[in-house]
């Protein structure tokens, strides 16, 4: 995925090039490399059914019957998120010069993207067609990051992160999506070494041996190192692991609350694969335990099982910081320096809002009630004389706003234009919008 296959040997685990399997194997990367027309699917011809997220009706990748949730729970999810949107600064929705589109690109990197373009998704509508419009545009987005950060270049696993951005927004947000993932939620995963993937297994460890010590301590035994069943996990997102309908969920909860929930879906996985005995005894040998973690049960990874099972665990992100640091200490003590220096993660959409505040543009002084024709407001030097002489009589409903409340009026008492909590939504706070 970063360098050429030979000098790095990136088959290894942990490598950037890893997930895509080596040339010759059937991995989920190569599976159906073949397909990548609309007449090849189709016999040559035909309309083409697809399931509500655009994945084609009968493909592995398309889901079975789907629970109902019910209309009203859509909207009020839906109505939420947008008021919640609405309050955070549009970071990713700022303008830039377009130069990174222009330029030509490395053609180191050029020729690894072009590679991995059919791999992606290659059921869903967008991105069937080879040389179609979802591929041209994952290969922009992909082209201009390596450009923007050409230290860093190109990593395999931030083709299927692009790809879902480019499912649910135009192709230039999709690609400061990217960046921001890269940046501030998952600083470090995508550098040539990955540090940051390895330091975050060590992590997980860890708070595996506290929420699910019966699967800690298997996985112990067998001597399993975190990175051969988590790397895929983390630097997708899940995107290459969950059915869609959760994938999507946890990508929400992912952007409000940042890395924890990462974290989160990775234990309830790991708990419920592995944290019991009666799990435990079809999974005696490392081969065993590898093949059950590739092929997790669906019934956990179903959407409404997995929401509140991501909700009801107690990791916080002061867990998730105070073991980097043991964790950091250890690395260091046993390997050195990181090589790899990433800025500190920020932990959700408020975090980041708050790192960067966003100039906003000042408010039109112009009232937004219309007077009838004839009728103004009382000089401002009779503010408070007509305050006095008005207390006590009811304003008629259509009658004008008094310029000293117009601006209260869209406050609540003691509310403030910004968020003053320095903590990142709370499971608890946002509960009611994620199920």
């Amino acid at each position: 995925m970063a360098k050429s296959r030979g000098v790095n040997g990136l088959d290894a685990p942990g490598s950037r090039e890893s997930l895509a399997g080596a040339p010759g194997e059937a991995g989920p990367g190569d599976e159906l490399s073949s397909l990548g027309s609309d007449s090849e699917i189709n016999g040559g011809g035909g309309e083409r059914r697809v399931d509500k997220f655009g994945f084609i009706v009968g493909s592995q990748s398309a889901e079975g019957p789907l629970e109902e949730v019910p209309l009203e729970v859509l909207r009020q999810r839906e109505s939420k998120w947008l008021d919640m949107l609405n309050n955070w600064d549009k970071w990713m929705a700022k303008k830039h010069k377009k130069e990174l589109d222009l330029s030509a690109g490395d053609p180191k990197w050029l020729d690894v993207i072009e590679r991995d373009l059919h791999r992606q998704f290659p059921f869903h509508e967008m991105f069937v067609s080879r040389g179609g419009h979802g591929q041209q545009d994952l290969f922009r987005v992909l082209k201009a990051y390596t450009l923007y950060r050409p230290e860093e270049g190109y990593c395999q696993a931030q083709a299927p992160v692009a790809a879902v951005l480019l499912m649910h927004m135009p192709v230039e947000q999709a690609f400061w999506c990217l960046v921001q993932i890269c940046e501030k939620y998952l600083p470090g995963y995508y550098s040539e070494k990955l540090e940051a993937i390895q330091l975050d297994g060590e992590i997980l460890f860890s708070l595996l041996h506290r929420f699910a010590p019966m699967a800690y301590k298997h996985l112990s035994k067998q001597k399993i190192d975190p990175i051969l069943y988590m790397t895929e996990w983390f630097m997708c997102a899940f995107s290459r692991t969950l059915p869609w309908s959760s994938v999507l969920r946890v990508w929400d909860m992912f952007f409000c609350e940042g890395v924890k929930i990462l974290f989160r879906v990775g234990l309830v996985l790991l708990k419920h694969t592995l944290g019991s005995s009666e799990k435990l005894k079809s999974c005696q040998g490392q081969y065993e335990t590898m093949e059950r973690l590739r092929a997790l049960n669906p019934k956990i990874m179903q959407e409404a099982f997995l929401v509140q099972e991501i909700i009801e665990l107690p990791v916080t992100e002061r867990h998730i910081e105070r073991e980097h640091l043991i964790q950091l200490k250890k690395w260091k003590e046993t390997r050195g320096e990181l090589q790899c220096r990433s800025p500190p993660r920020l932990h959700g959409a408020k975090a980041i809002s708050d790192s960067e505040p966003h100039s906003r543009k000042a408010l039109d002084p112009s009232p937004s009630i219309i007077l009838p024709p004839g009728q103004a407001l009382p000089p401002k030097g009779r503010k408070n004389k007509d305050k006095k002489r008005d207390q006590g009589k009811v304003r008629p409903a259509n009658g004008p706003i008094p310029e000293e409340t117009r601006d209260q009026a869209f406050v609540e008492p003691g509310a403030s234009p910004h968020h003053q909590s320095k903590d990142s939504l709370s499971s608890r706070e946002s509960e009611d919008t994620y199920l």
